[in-house]
């Protein structure tokens, strides 16, 4: 498995960039922190846009800097392709030739990906003719990403790609998006303020503070972590679970996924049987009791689950983050009363519950 392997160390008057990260380089590698943070110029110094003067960037056998080697490959000689926040297209010539512009400042020696198939990957035949300034955002966008792809990159890097969109054109253009790994198995490195974007596209995740990765490594692994409140909004803590579409209930407009621990009832997903959805189960979500219930109750997700570890605990604060095991991890939010009452510690088994209406907005494909 190919590995993405940076180090950049880069002074500003006001802001200090110590950045490095190791991982694996497929599918979406999500770059998120708090605004000021550095997520940009680490960006940039990827693309060699900025440069570190005790950087090193490697991935896989391909060395595009190592200062200390006197090593620095111009962004004009790196394979990479580079989506901005604004698509950044020609005006004066239609999307065909915009799409060309791409492909012909690439060697035929490296090309390996065909416009034929950007344009049909992208659904963008029907653009091929117009102007940029007759499309859609939306539109503009796919057409950006399109013409990156024709360099036929190694690698690609995207500034928050989305962001100048409405929510309309942000929902029509991530499924291209997420088409691209399985497409052209080109790892992206992926710049987002939006969280949703990123649970639902990201296979990696690199969290930034202060010029600083402060975590990083596989999402469902960091989405796991305790003590994240400092990186993380509370509306988006919270483990992610894997699923899978088990059955359609179509009386109560419920749908049953499976997923390692078992499975949960969620509002009605037009899913088919068999496809696989991500879950995120916000921790605010998850309660926790000490033994099944002896009555019946309207939480239809109960789940029996083992305490793994307990957050820190501040007297100032009246909650503590729980994290479990219910076959993959879980967290919870409870108060410290209900700590000290449950008599919670690392190795107990309690059942979770989780209201199946909590889940409506927080599944993802």
């Amino acid at each position: 498995m190919s590995q993405l392997t940076a180090n950049f160390n880069l002074a500003f008057p006001s802001f200090h960039l110590q950045a490095n990260i190791n991982v694996r380089a497929e599918g979406v590698i999500a770059i998120f922190g708090n605004s000021g943070c550095g997520k940009t110029t680490f960006l940039r110094c990827l693309a060699g846009l900025e440069r570190s003067i005790t950087g090193s960037m490697t991935l896989d056998t391909y060395t595009w800097q190592d200062e200390s080697q006197g090593i620095f490959v111009p962004l004009s000689q790196r394979p990479i392709g580079y989506v901005f926040q604004e698509p950044r297209l020609f005006p004066h010539i239609n999307v065909h030739a915009n799409l060309q512009y791409g492909w012909k400042r690439t060697d035929k020696s490296v090309r390996h990906i065909a416009l034929e198939q950007v344009v049909q990957v992208l659904d963008i035949e029907q653009l091929l003719e117009r102007r940029p300034s007759s499309l859609s955002g939306g539109e503009q966008q796919r057409v950006a990403i399109g013409r990156a792809l024709l360099t036929s990159p190694k690698l690609l890097l995207m500034d928050e790609p989305l962001s100048s969109l409405d929510l309309q054109r942000k929902r029509e253009i991530l499924p291209f998006i997420k088409k691209l790994d399985s497409e052209f198995h080109i790892p992206i490195v992926y710049v987002s303020h939006d969280l949703n974007e990123i649970v639902e596209l990201a296979k990696t995740m690199v969290l930034l503070k202060e010029g600083k990765v402060a975590v990083s490594g596989q999402i469902e692994e960091v989405f796991s972590q305790l003590n994240l409140r400092h990186l993380i909004p509370e509306n988006h803590l919270g483990a992610l679970v894997d699923t899978a579409v088990a059955e359609q209930d179509q009386e109560f407009g419920l749908t049953k996924l499976t997923f390692s621990g078992g499975h949960l009832h969620v509002p009605h997903q037009e899913r088919t049987i068999g496809e696989r959805l991500r879950v995120q189960i916000l921790a605010k979500d998850v309660s926790i009791i000490s033994s099944p219930p002896s009555f019946q109750t309207s939480v239809l997700n109960l789940l029996e689950a083992t305490v793994v570890e307990i957050g820190e605990v501040h007297t100032g604060h009246p909650f503590v983050d729980i994290k479990l095991d219910i076959g993959c991890p879980l967290l919870a939010t409870i108060t410290r009363k209900s700590l000290a009452a449950l008599k919670l510690h690392p190795g107990q088994i309690v059942y979770a519950q989780i209201k199946a209406v909590a889940l409506s907005s927080e599944t993802y494909q």
